[in-house]
């Protein structure tokens, strides 16, 4: 499928893939710095944000998206930059499709299989908020706390509810996101092997890389080289300027 972008700037192509539950918006900061000397191609994955939905989402399917859209745009090949389950759209996306993958940034995530349960939990919650007319925000940040207590996490998934909709919305295919969530926290062990430039960026306070995966890691990817920096998973919100110049130093290399 062709997938909806946001993009500005002009240059050498660089693509941005969110994580579960986000967006392209997502890098909105990032994305307006690096535009100066780039074209920035920030994606939503299918059944996020403005894309269309399917009923599946493994990550041979969302790299084709991936691949799709970009020699739709004429993009390829790109620097591609995938966060979280954006960060193994992108592996796969490199291991099935090496031509259109410039280089690669894998941002806090490892070719490796996690438990969900947390996110499980979230779209539960997500899915139990009543979506009534007139349903205000204060509602439905209250509908979640039970299950996700820290606010900046509850703002950040109710982003993908439609709130001016009448009734109110998701924009996420949550009953599939819940389906599919042993796939999204799976991984399929692609064949292949990419052989181009890569960045595994991990944050500090993150358990998501661990030292046991740069093994695997350069298995797939034989030139992968490792960095950490101060943040914990969600590296671009925690530490923007931070993840800006790891961005913009890998960019130049």
């Amino acid at each position: 499928m062709i997938l909806n972008t946001v993009e500005s700037g002009a240059g050498a192509p660089v693509v941005f893939l969110h994580g579960l539950l986000g967006a392209a918006q997502n890098f909105g900061a990032i994305q307006k710095a690096l535009s100066a000397t780039h074209r920035v191609i920030a994606m939503d994955l299918r059944n996020h944000g403005a894309s269309p939905h399917a009923a599946t989402m493994s990550y041979a399917e969302m790299a084709e998206d991936v691949a799709e859209t970009l020699r739709a745009k004429g993009a390829a090949p790109a620097a591609i930059i995938g966060h979280s389950m954006g960060g193994k759209v992108a592996m796969a996306l490199a291991l099935a499709h090496p031509d259109v993958v410039e280089r690669l940034l894998v941002a806090d995530i490892a070719p490796v299989a996690y438990p969900a349960p947390s996110f499980i939990r979230y779209l539960a919650a997500m899915r139990g908020i009543p979506l009534k007319p007139g349903l205000t925000r204060r509602e439905a940040d209250a509908a979640l706390v039970d299950a996700v207590p820290q606010a900046p996490l509850r703002g950040f998934l109710l982003q993908n509810l439609l709130f001016n909709a009448d009734p109110p919305r998701w924009r996420i295919a949550l009953d599939t996101l819940i389906a599919e969530m042993p796939k999204i926290g799976g991984w399929p062990d692609p064949p292949g092997r990419y052989d181009g430039r890569v960045l595994v960026l991990a944050g500090e306070n993150s358990d998501y890389i661990k030292p046991d995966d740069h093994a695997r890691f350069r298995a797939l990817f034989p030139a992968a080289v490792f960095h950490t920096m101060k943040a914990g998973h969600w590296l671009h919100a925690d530490n923007p300027q931070g993840f800006l110049a790891e961005v913009t130093a890998f960019l130049a290399a």
